[in-house]
């Protein structure tokens, strides 16, 4: 069931839009404080979000911007800032629709549809870049530094997984249910062990400290 996340200050509209969301078979979450916005939409990983423009603290231009820079989630703004200016800067910000208070919540959910099925539809993202490092997951190689080495398996998914989410710091417990579909009865020091092999492989190509352990929270990149 695909997770809608709704950035929306207005404790009215936040319930009755995700009451209509959820009629229409949709899981959802909200956030009610917004220092944090982007790490927590990060963190929840929805299938799309709704993203209001008027926020306390900060605008949601600025959040669309920056959740744009840390993922591909699909993003429809959803305000009542209905100039031509504020659509156009949301859009180069990194949105995928604007749909302009009031709406209609059939076309709303009509909209959440097409983006959806357009998202479904669109290729999987193969090459992943950050810091310098490319990773094609396709053919499991690593490169930089005008070098390239191939990955073993967990090498591969370790790191596809880093980058993915790149910026933020992914536990432990995330990295072993990637690599073995549980973090139960796993030694722990096993993941340890694949952590410093994916490290040794990268400095075969020059990549030294690219991987930063984060004690008793987990990795990042």
């Amino acid at each position: 069931m695909p997770l809608i996340y709704i950035v929306e200050d207005d404790a009215a509209i936040r319930t009755e839009l995700a009451q209509v969301l959820r009629r229409n078979g949709y899981e959802t979450a909200a956030c009610e404080v917004f220092d944090t916005v982007v790490d927590d939409i990060v963190a929840a990983d929805p299938d799309l979000v709704l993203l209001d423009l008027t926020l306390p603290g900060t605008d949601g231009q600025f959040v669309c911007r920056d959740l744009r820079v840390r993922s591909e989630v699909p993003i429809i703004v959803l305000t009542s800032r209905t100039t031509e200016i504020d659509e156009v800067m949301s859009m180069t910000m990194g949105a995928d629709d604007f749909v302009p208070k009031p709406y209609s919540s059939r076309v709303l959910v009509a909209r959440i549809q097409a983006l959806l099925r357009r998202m479904s539809a669109a290729p999987e993202r193969n090459v992943l870049s950050h810091n310098g490092l490319e990773l094609d997951c396709s053919r499991s190689t690593a490169s930089a530094n005008g070098q390239q080495v191939e990955l073993t398996k967990n090498e591969m998914r370790i790191l596809s997984l880093l980058m993915r989410h790149a910026g933020t710091i992914v536990s432990r417990e995330a990295i072993m249910r990637d690599l073995w579909d549980s973090d139960a009865f796993i030694d722990d020091n096993t993941l340890t062990v694949n952590i410093n092999r994916l490290r040794n492989t990268l400095e075969r190509i020059g990549v030294t400290g690219y991987l930063a352990t984060h004690r008793g929270r987990g990795y990042s990149v």
